[in-house]
C-alpha cells in the first residue's frame, strides 16, 4: 500500500492516512479481506510516528472500514455504510453545499461536481 502524505498540509497526517485508505477501498484498490501493513511497518514506510498510524487505524476500525485480529492482522472490511452516510458526513456535505451556494454555484453545477467526485472515487478518474 503506497500512501502519499503531504507533511505541509493543514490536514493531520492520521486523517490523510485514513482518507487515502477510504479512497483506496472506494476505488477497488483495496478489497475486502486484503491485509494491510502493520502499524509499525506503515509508520516506517511513511516516516511517521506509530501513534499517528494507530490513530488512523483506530478511526478506520471505528468507522467499520477495517477489522483487526491479533492473529490475522489488520484487514479491509466489507462495506460499512450499507448505503447510508453517517450524520457526521451528511453534516459535512451540507456545509460543502452551503459553501458552494455562497460561492455562486447553482444546484445543477453542484450536482455535476458531486457526480464527478463520485465517479473519481469509483475509479472513473485518475486517482492522484
Amino acid at each position: 500500500m503506497l500512501l502519499r502524505l503531504d507533511m505541509a498540509s493543514r490536514t493531520p497526517i492520521y486523517m490523510q492516512i485514513r482518507n487515502q485508505v477510504v479512497l483506496g477501498i472506494a476505488a477497488g484498490e483495496l478489497t475486502p479481506g486484503e491485509k494491510l501493513p502493520t502499524i509499525r511497518a506503515l509508520a516506517e514506510q511513511c516516516g511517521v510516528n506509530m501513534m499517528t498510524v494507530n490513530k488512523a487505524y483506530g478511526l478506520l476500525r471505528h468507522e467499520g472500514y477495517i477489522t483487526t485480529d491479533r492473529r490475522g492482522g489488520t484487514v479491509v472490511a466489507g462495506s460499512p455504510g450499507a448505503g447510508a452516510l453517517s450524520e457526521r458526513y451528511l453534516g459535512a456535505l451540507r456545509i460543502i453545499a452551503a459553501e458552494a451556494r455562497l460561492a455562486g454555484m447553482d444546484e445543477d453545477g453542484f450536482a455535476a461536481l458531486c457526480r464527478e467526485a463520485y465517479s473519481y472515487n469509483n475509479g472513473g478518474a485518475d486517482n492522484e
